[in-house]
């Protein structure tokens, strides 16, 4: 067997011990999840890690993608994803367009999932920031040293990659925005792949994949002994999991029986964007293109004083805004508040159905 296929393919089998830790359910639902899981993040790490590696000349990938079914981390439904490998080596332009999403933030990043499980925040940028013109489009340097003119994504040194989250408030109908990079100093000569570069992509995408696994699983360890239970856990393990700065998380672990309900009551504040999503217990959202598994600013139904009720529950109350545990009996759930003049934390209680 060539040996570079045959690394990849030990090193891959050792990830799937992920499966059999401790606190993962072992019901066949959360087991085959876990399996489709994994798929999931390989698809992610080959796409990321074999392909468009040299960051001299980047492209936009998919990241955590409903168009590619990758969830990954607490992905928010209402969110395009994408990414690009770069190097604060050097300059890069980026030109969009628009479409109708109401919010586009781009972040530069420590990426680290591999060796810590971290996502470090070296520069962002905003869609309120940019200059768009009557067509939608816009442009925008990231690099080290701030241009001359012009909007200005800060990289650091070490920065590695460029990730962009497109939020819509209505998906199915909104147009999704655009997006291309150029390298603007590239140096050095193309250099044709070998079967050890292609080793150590192939090991990079394992150490994706084992990173990601080992790091979403630490989220459910730490939420689960308190489940159905909403407090500020801080938002420092957020944000250094590759979070937005101008969003307030929260997050958590629920567990139901067949004849509960979770029901949650809060005061919404006033900004751009919220939502609350139902999770896995891999801390994926659950099937949102097939059943009501989370709401969000454009279709939560507010009580007549404004405040928000959510109902989580297997069947409809009758009342509230309900989520469905589609199938479910545990895992975990997110709340965002972006760009909030305040972080209201909710309240929750389990009531017989």
């Amino acid at each position: 067997m060539n040996a570079t296929w045959e690394k990849f393919c030990t090193d891959l089998l050792e990830v799937g011990k992920v499966l059999e830790d401790d606190i993962v359910p072992q019901d066949p639902l959360t087991q085959a999840e876990g399996v489709r899981y994994l798929s999931r993040l390989l698809r992610y790490g080959t796409i990321n890690c074999v392909e468009y590696t040299d960051p001299r000349w980047p492209k936009f990938t998919s990241a955590p993608n409903p168009n590619m079914m990758t969830k990954i981390g607490a992905d928010n439904p209402d969110n395009v994803y994408m990414r690009a490998n770069i190097s604060g080596k050097y300059s890069y332009r980026i030109i969009g367009s628009r479409g109708t999403v109401p919010l586009i933030t781009f972040g530069s990043r420590i990426n680290r999932y591999h060796v810590d499980g971290t996502m470090l925040q070296t520069g962002d940028l905003h869609i309120h920031d940019l200059e768009v013109d009557e067509n939608g489009r816009f442009e925008f340097i990231a690099s080290v040293d701030k241009p001359a003119e012009g909007a200005w994504l800060p990289l650091a040194p070490d920065s590695n990659l460029i990730s962009v989250r497109a939020t819509h408030q209505d998906r199915r109908n909104e147009v999704v925005c655009e997006l291309s990079i150029e390298c603007l100093d590239p140096d050095g000569d193309f250099e044709p792949l070998s079967p050890e570069k292609m080793g150590e992509r192939l090991t990079g995408a394992v150490g994706i994949v084992k990173g990601m696994a080992e790091t979403f699983l630490e989220w459910s360890r730490r939420f689960q002994p308190e489940p159905n239970e909403i407090f500020d856990r801080g938002q420092e393990q957020f944000q250094n999991a590759g979070g937005d700065p101008t969003i307030f998380y929260l997050h958590g672990y629920w567990k139901l029986a067949e004849d509960e309900a979770w029901v949650i009551e809060t005061e919404v504040p006033n900004c751009e964007y919220y939502n609350f999503v139902l999770q896995n217990f891999w801390v994926e959202s659950l099937d949102y293109d097939r059943t009501n598994v989370y709401i969000n600013n454009h279709t939560a139904k507010l009580n007549d004083d404004g405040t928000l009720t959510i109902v989580v529950a297997a069947k409809d109350p009758g009342y509230g805004n309900w989520i469905d545990t589609d199938s479910h009996a545990e895992g975990t759930w997110a709340m965002r508040w972006i760009k909030a003049d305040s972080h209201p934390i909710p309240t929750s209680r389990v009531v017989k159905l």
